[in-house]
């Protein structure tokens, strides 16, 4: 009885191994098909391009507005912003800033929360390009929480390596809003009582570089400039309270997990081109450097609101398909949001390269955000202001387009390659 056991489990072994070894041959194959997959798709979608309408001329008399606000002796000026803070304002501005204050709030709950904040401002105002853009990045942000509870990631961290990434993840989408959502608040404010309201910036600590970019706003209505300068800034704010924190240094960035989630797509961004019918978007190599931070939500821009059918097509699915941070929002075709049973012994690689959709009982196991992890509540944010030296103009240049940004295949590739790691582990343990 035991030597039959026995044999069963060598022969299932057996069995897994070799359906290992195809999923390795087959993923070989897929990358040379996605290549030329991608080109033909990238070169179908890219017209008609958008203009964009950068001011070269106007980026310059900004940049020098910004560089007055420089500290004269470089060293950190940190009663900048508390001494204009210390201006007076009008009964009507104290409301403002109460209203702001309290929904900013609300809204800072939980990544969902927050992404349809911004699709709101969005939708109010579609001048602010800047908040559609930020919508479909925390979209994101949202699927890379969810993927570290999914069934193809669960047994590649143990459960403290997945909290740390979470809370890098989470710490980063809430500071941002943190910063950028008050900004946006004020414009839409100004809008509806017919005036600026843009020196109420430092009461919400927000950094001196906004203060020109958005008085610029409220007379031009210079959607680029404004939307680099706010991808410029959010980069900035994020470096030393998440990116070069000690503690996050420590318990995530320096660690070979963190280089997992590039083998498993969490360093792609990407925009659906309908639901499960395509996806665009680009891949950040380094996340822990400021400057390729920067230029990636540039290129990000630029293929957003630089090429129409991307534009017109990601419009369509943000209206239509409300943010969950389950992967289910975008492949409904491979994802489930219910779970079934035990999973630590099941292979996926194999099916996910011979299938494009999956049989409805088979589809992977990807938890809507709030089922994974629930509301975050946040520790204090540090209250200085970034901008010390010049360093940060030379990012105020025009957004490029990709021209490689069809990213059906490269994304399907890294789930396959999560796959096979996953279920490695599932054979050896």
């Amino acid at each position: 009885m035991t030597s039959t056991r026995s044999d069963s489990s060598e022969t299932n072994h057996s069995g897994s191994f070799l359906q290992f070894v195809r999923s390795i041959h087959g993923a070989a194959l897929e990358v040379w098909r996605g290549k030329q997959a991608a080109w033909h798709a990238s070169s179908q979608l890219r017209h008609p391009i958008l203009d964009l309408n950068w001011n070269a001329d106007t980026a310059a008399v900004l940049q020098a507005e910004v560089e007055q606000l420089l500290p004269t002796t470089g060293r950190p000026s940190p009663t900048r912003n508390l001494q204009a803070q210390s201006a007076l304002v009008c009964e009507e501005d104290c409301i403002v800033l109460e209203e702001i204050k309290a929904l900013t709030l609300e809204q800072n709950r939980s990544n969902v929360t927050r992404t349809a904040a911004y699709l709101d401002c969005y939708e109010q105002c579609p001048e602010l390009h800047w908040a559609l853009l930020a919508h479909m990045v925390s979209r994101n942000g949202g699927y890379h929480m969810t993927d570290l509870q999914s069934d193809l990631m669960h047994n590649l961290q143990n459960q403290k390596d997945r909290e740390h990434m979470y809370r890098l993840l989470e710490r980063c989408n809430a500071l941002i809003f943190q910063d950028a959502y008050p900004q946006l608040q004020l414009y839409l404010y100004s809008r509806r009582l017919g005036r600026s309201c843009f020196h109420l910036l430092s009461h919400f600590h927000v950094s001196a570089f906004m203060t020109p970019f958005w008085e610029r706003f409220w007379l031009e209505r210079c959607s680029s400039i404004l939307s680099v300068a706010l991808i410029i800034n959010e980069q900035n704010y994020i470096e030393s309270r998440v990116v070069q924190h000690p503690y996050f240094q420590k318990e995530v960035l320096t660690k070979p997990a963190f280089h997992l989630h590039n083998l498993a797509g969490l360093n792609h961004i990407v925009f659906p081109l309908g639901q499960g019918d395509g996806l665009a978007g680009r891949v950040i190599e380094h996340f822990g450097k400021l400057n390729e931070r920067i230029q990636f939500g540039k290129g990000l821009y630029a293929l957003l609101f630089g090429v129409e059918q991307v534009l017109q097509q990601v419009l369509a699915f943000a209206r239509t398909v409300p943010h969950s941070g389950s992967r289910a929002d975008y492949w409904p075709g491979l994802f489930t949001t219910h779970q079934s049973g035990p999973r630590d012994h099941n292979l996926y690689a194999e099916a996910l390269l011979n299938e494009e959709w999956l049989p409805k009982d088979q589809r992977l196991y990807s938890p809507e955000l709030l089922a994974a992890w629930g509301d975050t509540p946040y520790e204090p944010i540090t209250r200085h202001d970034w901008l010390q030296t010049r360093d940060c103009l030379g990012y105020l240049t025009s957004p490029r387009r990709p021209w490689l940004f069809e990213m059906s295949h490269e994304h399907r590739y890294g789930m396959l390659k999560t796959a096979i790691a996953h279920d490695v582990q599932a054979i050896i343990h």
